[in-house]
């Protein structure tokens, strides 16, 4: 296992991912964890992050004061190179010349961190203010630039190594080479990290805290839900009971789609709850996204947990809680306030006297589409685009009406079909149609109309966490506004979204 210690970078989850990439198991975890815990974790090795602070600057974060005394290789990313510069004496100044974007980084001896790579000069990101400006005794530099002289550093022990680029960033090409030089070589990691031994491992664990319990799991269709009810039902069969909430927002036939896929694949013990009626009665006539999502969030607690109190023995409650939703909680910036209040469901098992069932909680979501694969769930299910919890009440701006969805339903309807037929689905990280509060003037026949805007949004993502519009090509384009127009009573004019995230977010809301 590898620890990485946040200090706040926005890159850090990235450096999680690629070590899972390498089949390492790692963890995340604030740069102030205890050195007793870090002991407890036994981890091969050990990555300081980057961060937005200064290691001179006063309060700046420091890992334990005993860190580097556990016998643990540690890898300093960026502030991090500048937290072991500092703790052996080195010294750290603000940079001359600040760097954010690329460089070229000479690699000046063949060092285990840089095996294959002596002699080359290559392409990094450099996202830093900051400088080694002076070795700690018992260091050797081992990579230059124009702008850092000290841009990588190692003891002469091979224990402890720094680099002032971010090799886990796609724009750093041989930093997985670097990051498996670290883990291989340096910390004789073992890629051994599977989902195959995840799922014999997980299997066991469920059955063995769940015995004879029941366990209620609230299924959404979605990605996450599907493989942790998968996973479960593996764990204990019948024991599971899914609850399916129709809110009245879903996608076209989609609460049909969920329940034939599931009962019929996989023999799931399924209850549909039509609470749609409920759920657009709360909405009327409610503007503001936050506020929806609230309305939400409060009836779909109301209502799954009145049907899960009518089930025998029930004791637990499975959720697909992921490695992001848990970084966040504990990260280094604390929780995040961008956690939406729908994912937010902490009270509902203090509620219903309901321990927590998370087994997704140690997986990002690439791992989880490769888990459900290992499970059997048919491809189409694990690459669906990620739909939001709040479903299309927060694509619909402004007020949500019945008819409004139905204009959304069939609006996003046509963009899937359109966007799968053109080959471009599984290209796109999401797309779909937003439905505007705004009515503009068009011409029909030869009589003039008054109707709405529609607006479709496609990107580009691996994670979520950035995004950049999709460059469809124009003549999908032009299928997708026809089809919109000719088909869609209500629609009388499409734009495309051509913002990317940041500074833009994908959804609308």
């Amino acid at each position: 296992m590898i620890l990485i210690l946040d200090f706040g970078s926005q890159y850090t989850q990235l450096i999680a991912r690629r070590i899972r990439e390498l089949r390492v198991y790692c963890e995340i975890h604030p740069f102030n964890l205890s050195s007793e815990q870090i002991r407890k974790r036994m981890p091969r090795g050990i990555i300081l992050s980057g961060g937005p602070a200064s290691v001179y600057d006063r309060g700046a974060p420091v890992p334990a004061a005993d860190l580097f005394e556990l016998d643990i290789p540690v890898l300093g990313i960026c502030y991090g190179m500048g937290v072991i510069a500092q703790h052996f004496g080195g010294r750290v100044s603000a940079a001359a010349e600040r760097e954010y974007g690329p460089a070229q980084v000479t690699i000046l001896d063949d060092s285990d961190l840089f095996a294959g790579l002596g002699g080359a000069t290559v392409q990094v990101w450099m996202s830093h203010g900051d400088r080694i400006e002076s070795l700690p005794p018992g260091f050797r530099i081992l990579a230059r630039s124009d702008n850092s002289p000290i841009a990588a550093f190692g003891d002469r022990g091979g224990k402890f190594f720094g680099v002032q680029f971010h090799p886990e960033v796609a724009h750093t090409p041989r930093g997985k080479d670097i990051l498996a030089n670290f883990l291989f070589r340096v910390c004789q990691a073992s890629p051994d990290w599977n989902m195959e031994n995840f799922v014999e491992r997980e299997v066991q664990r469920i059955r063995a805290r769940v015995g004879t319990a029941g366990v209620v799991c609230a299924l959404s269709g979605g990605v996450d839900s599907t493989v942790t009810a998968t996973l479960v039902h593996r764990a204990v069969g019948d024991q599971l009971t899914c609850v399916f909430v129709d809110n009245g927002v879903l996608r076209r036939l989609e609460a049909k789609r969920v329940m034939d896929f599931l009962t019929n694949a996989f023999h799931f013990r399924i209850r549909r709850v039509d609470a749609s009626d409920l759920f657009l009665e709360r909405l009327a006539g409610v503007e503001d996204p936050e506020q929806k999502r609230r309305i939400i969030g409060n009836t779909f607690i109301e209502v799954f947990e009145k049907e899960a109190r009518s089930l025998p023995n029930v004791r637990f409650l499975a959720q697909g809680t992921l490695y992001p939703d848990v970084i966040e909680s504990v990260s280094f910036k604390g929780p995040s306030a961008t956690i939406k209040s729908h994912h937010n469901v902490g009270g509902l098992p203090e509620r219903m006297h309901l321990e927590l069932l998370e087994p997704l909680r140690e997986l990002f979501k690439d791992e989880v589409r490769e888990l459900g694969t290992v499970l059997g769930i048919p491809h189409e299910i694990i690459h669906r685009h990620p739909f939001p919890g709040p479903g299309l009440a927060i694509r619909i701006i402004g007020a949500v009406t019945k008819e409004r969805v139905t204009v959304l339903q069939h609006a996003d309807a046509i963009v899937e079909e359109e966007i799968r037929a053109a080959g471009w689905y599984e290209q796109l990280w999401q797309a779909f149609a937003v439905l505007l509060p705004v009515k503009t003037v068009g011409v029909m026949g030869d009589a003039r109309t008054y109707e709405n805007v529609v607006a479709v949004r496609a990107v580009q993502s691996v994670d979520g966490m950035t995004a950049d519009w999709a460059r469809l090509p124009a003549d999908l384009l032009a299928r997708i506004s026809a089809r919109l127009i000719n088909e869609v009573q209500g629609i009388n004019r499409v734009v495309y979204d051509i913002s990317s995230k940041p500074p833009a977010t994908i959804e609308w809301e």
